[in-house]
């Protein structure tokens, strides 16, 4: 009796639980010049995640989400002697079409960050400046203040193509999402900024391709249920919000180089990630989401001020979640270190890190591990390099280090030996293994030292 109550009741929390996700996986998106490696042992399951979300949420959007059944019956996919296998095999045809265009676009925008070596660049603020206005600017269409619209004359010859069979869904696949442009473009273009940091081909067609799979969640279920779609309304709206917010925090991400208050001010107790959440959800509630920009000056001051909350939660919880427990006692002149770790008959444990360099930072909390810090501290000197910029003195430390990559460890002994080496994320137990062996080397070292 109660089922199709319960039944929207379901689909209209959808809007909403993607909205929760979308609002975090910027949070764990990054921006290094490292290898895909380093990621994929940490971070690269939530970017994919990510990218699902981003795309789910398209679906969700006015461009594309009313679109949806009228797409299905003109290449076949919805009809009375319409078997539902192949229906589901004519959606998965128009879903790979869009995850070939969006692949393609992947490849690309991570070639372009790979030739012009964008990790590095976002030290620069010629760079992260006009990055951030994008994303400022993606945030307000998404708001509201303006749609990305193809030219007319594009629009008409896109909507030509295509038409009943797998050839036809597929072609309509290819060109769908650029159809969907205005809706599309805000998401699409937050995710290609964050695929062009990269510089990794295969990991942008994949992201892409994910992208695309999150957009095709809809198609497959209308295809194999016969469901009708909830109506379009004022929810669609709310699913824009949030993807402006996710932007916005996008934009923040990009800009945390520059601001250093925000790297210095979390804290690794759960007080502090308990009121982070609070403030989100004091924002949401006032209004972040289900408001409008398009309402009274109080609903638009309302909005304003939640958004700020959801954006200031979101950032205390991004620092908790990048706050160590202990920090080493770092040493920056090579030739101290090296002094001080003879006279305590230790090693040298040089680290190398940028500011824009994410998994270095994610670094900082494996050597703040309980074990981990009291192995360091107990027979190394840590010696950190600061490599942001691109000077002739880090190429030369980089280079007589071997440190190509970022993140990059280097475990010394007094006599300029390598006890050790770490050249991608890793975890406290597994920087364990590294760090006990070449304490021992350091101290057969020390004690053989005159």
């Amino acid at each position: 009796m109660h089922r199709p109550g319960v039944r929207r009741l379901a689909l209209g929390a959808l809007p909403w639980l993607a909205a929760a996700a979308i609002l975090l996986s910027p949070a764990i998106a990054a921006a290094d010049d490292g290898t895909f490696a380093a990621y994929a042992d940490r971070g690269w399951g939530w970017m994919f995640l990510g990218a699902f979300g981003f795309g789910f949420l398209t679906s969700l959007t006015p461009c594309v989400y009313p679109m949806i059944p009228i797409t299905l019956a003109i290449f076949g996919a919805r009809g009375e002697n319409v078997s539902k296998r192949r229906s589901v095999l004519l959606a998965s045809a128009y879903v790979g079409g869009m995850g070939v265009t969006y692949a393609v676009l992947g490849v690309t925008f991570a070639m372009i960050g790979k030739a012009s070596d964008f990790g590095t660049q976002l030290a620069s603020p010629w760079l992260v400046f006009p990055l951030v206005a994008l994303f400022l600017a993606l945030a307000a269409s998404m708001f509201g203040a303006f749609d990305l619209n193809l030219p007319s004359a594009w629009q008409a010859k896109l909507n030509q193509i295509g038409g009943k069979g797998f050839g036809g869904a597929f072609a309509m696949g290819l060109v769908g999402g650029l159809i969907a442009a205005p809706c599309t473009g805000p998401f699409l273009a937050g995710l290609l900024a964050f695929v062009s940091t990269t510089g990794n081909p295969v990991a942008g067609a994949a992201l892409l391709f994910t992208y695309a799979i999150g957009m095709g969640v809809l198609f497959w279920v209308l295809a194999a249920a016969s469901l009708a779609l909830p109506k379009s309304g004022r929810w669609m709206d709310a699913v824009k919000s949030a993807g402006g917010i996710g932007l916005l925090f996008a934009a923040i991400y990009f800009l945390k180089p520059f601001l250093p208050f925000i790297r210095h001010a979390g804290s690794a107790e759960y007080w502090f990630l308990a009121t982070a959440v609070m403030v989100a959800v004091l924002g949401i509630g006032s209004g972040a989401i289900h408001l409008s920009f398009s309402g009274t000056w109080k609903e638009r001051a309302r909005k304003g001020f939640g958004i700020a909350l959801v954006l200031a939660g979101a950032t205390g919880g991004w620092m908790w979640k990048l706050t160590p427990k202990h920090r080493l006692p770092w040493i920056y002149d090579e030739q101290v270190a090296f002094e001080r770790a003879r006279a305590e008959h230790k090693g040298v444990m040089v680290d190398f890190s940028a500011t824009w360099c994410n998994p270095c930072e994610e670094m900082e909390l494996t050597f703040g591990d309980d074990d981990v810090y009291a192995e360091i501290t107990a027979h190394f000197v840590p010696l950190k390099f600061d490599v942001t910029s691109s000077s002739d003195e880090n190429f030369s430390r980089r280079s007589r280090y071997s440190a190509d990559t970022l993140p990059a460890v280097v475990f010394m002994g007094i006599d300029g030996s390598v006890l050790g080496r770490v050249n991608k994320m890793t975890e406290p137990d597994d920087m364990l293994k590294l760090v006990t062996p070449a304490s021992q080397r350091a101290r057969n070292l020390a004690a053989s030292s005159p």
